[in-house]
């Protein structure tokens, strides 16, 4: 066999090797339905729990199980769309001494590293910005992947003063942690 032939020959099966990889290989982007969707937390007032939402927020996901320093979570929250079932307490939220959209229109939200644990358990670290706050937040990260579909849960707790969240007094009955929940219903780009 020249040469030539070959050298052909090898990168022939190189390409037919390459294009069997799985495509997991390779970190992707994903987009997320907003109508399957959901940013969620739960507070308490007085000892007493409520649940909230968002229901508006944009996700900008790419994610790679085989190498995690290849993904990233970019997510801008619109503070103004918050939805506790009670318009007395989403317009108390909605005030100066909460979110305060009219001056922060936006919780903002990015990865910075990917982590394993021994348990095999994923975090996500990044920032979170609420208000004119920038703080540390730690994500755990479940991803689920079936074909061109996939689901993401993150969990964590924040602590609301961290942010500013009704910093003054009158808002001591309010819970110093609130968890946040989302799930991300995912489609391949």
């Amino acid at each position: 066999m020249s040469h030539s032939r070959f050298f052909l020959s090898m990168l022939a099966l190189s390409a037919a090797v390459y294009g069997t990889l799985p495509a997991a290989a390779l970190a992707r982007d994903w987009n997320s339905d907003a109508a399957q969707s959901t940013l969620s937390f739960k507070g308490s007032y007085q000892g007493e729990a409520f649940n909230g939402k968002f229901k508006k927020f944009d996700a900008a996901i790419s994610y790679d199980e085989a190498d995690l320093s290849k993904s990233k979570f970019d997510v801008k929250v619109d503070v103004a769309s918050v939805d506790t079932q009670s318009s007395e307490r989403d317009d108390t939220l909605k005030g100066d001494e909460f979110f305060n959209p009219k001056k922060f229109p936006q919780a903002h939200f990015v990865t910075e590293s990917f982590t394993k644990g021994a348990d095999g358990g994923i975090q996500a670290k990044g920032t979170l910005t609420i208000r004119d706050q920038s703080k540390p937040v730690t994500l755990k990260v479940k991803f689920t992947a079936n074909g061109d579909k996939a689901t993401l849960d993150v969990d964590t707790t924040l602590k609301r003063l961290d942010f500013a969240l009704g910093a003054g007094k009158d808002w001591a009955d309010i819970g110093a942690d609130v968890q946040v929940h989302a799930h991300l219903a995912l489609s391949g780009k």
